[in-house]
This record gives C-alpha cells, structure tokens and sequence, in this order.
C-alpha cells in the first residue's frame, strides 16, 4: 500500500526545505502520495502547528516535526505501506 504523506511547512522555512527534500529523495526510491501545506494560508493551521513546521503526518498520523532522521521516515514508511500503525 502507497502511504500517503504530508507536510506542513511554510514560506522561508530552512527546516522545512530540508525536509521537503529529504521527502524528493524518498519520493525516487519508492511511490508515495505527497501533500504539501503552507499552514499560513490557513488560521486553524497556523493555531495546531505555530512553529513546529515542519511537521510529517504519515497516513493522517503526526510522525515527525522540526526534524526528521532519513532512516527514521524510511522505517515510518515501512510499517505505514505494511498497514502498521
């Protein structure tokens, strides 16, 4: 099962670009769905994530924020395309 992922990120965000291309490199390896969400264009967005972008949610389930570890997203991946919680 592809996982669906997003990332909530906003505009001139270092942390969020790394880990926008952390999710490219992935993206090569494996099929994924990918959603990317700037919270600023939303209140209730910027309320539940303020500065904790980036923030991953892997199958609708927050899974990393402010940084992610490359072998952590891949294990996180595995066990979401297994239909592991």
């Amino acid at each position: 099962m592809k996982a669906a992922v997003t990332l909530y990120t906003r505009v001139n965000c270092h942390l969020c670009d790394v880990v926008k291309d952390l999710l490219d490199e992935v993206r090569r390896e494996r099929e994924l769905d990918l959603t990317t969400i700037d919270v600023d264009t939303d209140a209730e967005l910027v309320r539940l994530y303020g500065w904790e972008v980036p923030v991953v949610m892997i199958n609708g389930r927050k899974s990393f924020k402010l940084r992610v570890d490359p072998a952590a997203l891949r294990a996180s991946l595995d066990r979401a395309e297994a239909g592991e919680p």
